[in-house]
């Protein structure tokens, strides 16, 4: 385990000169808010490396020497979310594991199943909901994180040259690149959608400022007891207390009983502000969220599914890879404008 600038500084040289770099990670978001990276694992010929983010070391080197290289990653959408969110790092390319599997078919494509599958090892399921902030870990801990990176190359090797064999390995390389690209988009922090939890449009206008008030003040609880906003209030009870409030009904037995007195104060200042609001503030009511298509538009979306699971069924891959349903149906509605939701190879595929 690296916990020390110069075990990193004597790592270094050694990643800057491997060939290839496989990447994995764990994060702890059951017992902390916001999520916090706990783990880096990385493997290079010849060598598994665990990283401790939690030691207090100097990242920064790390993230410099890894910049320019294309990591092999499994699923990688959550590493790549998280180091970019939480460490300021993307890396130049990847290549995922997971989506390679799936453009070839395999429809049981995780880990382990592919690394029993491919490479004939068979992996211990990892411990289940493992606090990966704990310190020191476990042997079993460690050989499961270890295990996560150590197997990423050898199935890259299996899978790129039956891609390019295929004549899917493009496909690959810009399936991965709409993955670099979602992880770095800028995101809107500023809780205008994030509040509308299930249900919220149900509520009036009035109801809705209730409600946005109330997951204010969640998200500020939850920062500041460092536990997932789900240990401060449920999504439901969220709800209920956002109803009863807007309605002038009892909010006593609606409120935990666990709350301390400093809690349950600022709760009932927040409701207090949610209730003086100004109907200026209210919420507007969100656009049409499902579309409303004419009839010359339903029946391009039926030509639109059936080209795409004609081309699904050719190829032997699941029909999404290639268009969602949701993305099909904003296709039939106006094709210009949502076009640019595909990428080239998704798209040449619907367009025969």
């Amino acid at each position: 385990m690296i916990a020390t600038d110069a075990a990193l500084a004597e790592f270094l040289p050694h990643l800057r000169s491997a060939p290839w770099v496989a990447l994995d990670t764990e994060a702890d978001s059951l017992h902390s808010y916001p999520e916090k990276l706990c783990l880096v694992q990385l493997s290079i010929p010849g060598r598994d490396v665990l990283v401790d983010p939690l030691a207090g070391i100097n990242l920064k080197p790390l993230w410099q020497a890894l910049s320019g290289r294309e990591l092999v990653l499994h699923g990688g959408d959550y590493d790549l979310r998280l180091l970019h969110r939480g460490q300021g790092f993307s890396p130049a390319a990847v290549f995922d594991t997971m989506l390679a599997a799936r453009l070839l078919g395999v429809t049981e494509f995780g880990l382990n199943s592919l690394v029993r599958r491919f490479l004939g090892v068979e992996l211990e399921k990892g411990p289940q909901r493992a606090d990966w902030s704990r310190r020191p870990l476990t042997e079993r801990m460690i050989a499961y994180a270890r295990n996560d990176s150590h197997y990423l190359h050898p199935l890259s090797e299996v899978f790129r040259p039956q891609l390019a064999a295929k004549g899917r390995l493009e496909w690959h390389v810009q399936m991965c690149q709409q993955l670099i690209r979602d992880a770095t988009r800028p995101v809107d922090n500023d809780g205008d959608d994030e509040w509308r939890i299930k249900s919220a449009d149900r509520l009036s206008p009035f109801g809705q400022a209730v409600l946005r008030e109330l997951w204010h003040w969640r998200q500020r609880e939850a920062i500041a007891a460092n536990r997932p906003p789900f240990f401060v209030l449920s999504h439901d009870r969220l709800f209920e207390l956002a109803v009863a409030a807007a309605n002038r009904q009892p909010l006593t037995e609606l409120i935990p009983d666990r709350y301390s007195p400093r809690r349950r104060a600022r709760l009932e200042e927040a409701l207090q502000r949610a209730l003086s609001l100004p109907e200026s503030t209210w919420p507007q009511p969100r656009r049409q969220l499902h579309l409303r298509l004419n009839q010359a538009q339903k029946h391009f979306l039926d030509r639109l599914r059936h080209r795409r699971d004609r081309a699904a069924d050719r190829l032997g891959i699941d029909p999404t890879l290639i268009a969602s349903r949701g993305t099909l149906v904003r296709l039939a509605a106006d094709w210009d404008k949502h076009a640019a939701e595909l990428l080239p190879w998704q798209r040449e595929l619907l367009q025969h």
